[in-house]
């Protein structure tokens, strides 16, 4: 079965308040992933983590997709117009902010694409493959708790972003 067959279709009537991009790259037998890490902000309750390019809906955006699409170019300068919407998972909701609804868009690369950070908002990125994340299930723990974690190469991929991308693996298998 294909995983598109396997996602959710994107709805227009998806009540949430975010979209993040699970950006899947073909990497010889597996597919790798996008992470970005975000810059160190008091402002941000998702300061300094590992994460998913995306972000909150802005009044203008006409819908979901158009949030991630804007999102990923502005934090990445990753045009997703030429890339394959492939579906979403299921709808997450952060610890920080419970109230905020998540929609995870599955996103098949077509290219190579040409990654230039917004120094902004973000310090860096990595593709994992999908193979290391799960080769590399473990927990990490912090002064307010432990949580479930991949952990690869000392960075730490946890919480909401973590959950989000766990939904990704099980869709797969």
């Amino acid at each position: 079965m294909k995983l598109s067959e396997r996602l959710k279709p994107f709805s227009e009537t998806q009540v949430a308040d975010a979209a993040v991009a699970l950006l899947l790259k073909p990497t010889d037998d597996t597919f790798s992933l996008l992470f970005v890490k975000r810059v160190n902000r008091t402002t941000d309750p998702w300061s300094g983590q590992m994460a998913l390019p995306g972000g909150k809906r802005e009044p203008n955006d006409k819908d979901l997709k158009q949030t991630v699409t804007r999102e990923t170019l502005e934090e990445t300068n990753i045009n997703l117009a030429h890339c394959r919407f492939l579906g979403t998972t299921r709808i997450e909701h952060s610890t920080p902010r419970p109230e905020m609804g998540i929609v995870p868009f599955v996103i098949l690369l077509e290219h190579e694409p040409v990654i230039r950070l917004n120094e902004k908002e973000l310090e860096g990125y990595d593709w994992i493959s999908l193979k290391e994340l799960t080769k590399h299930r473990g927990t990490v723990r912090f002064s307010f708790g432990e949580f479930p974690a991949y952990l690869v190469d000392r960075r730490a991929i946890w919480g909401v972003t973590y959950r989000i991308v766990e939904d990704l693996l099980h869709t797969i298998d």
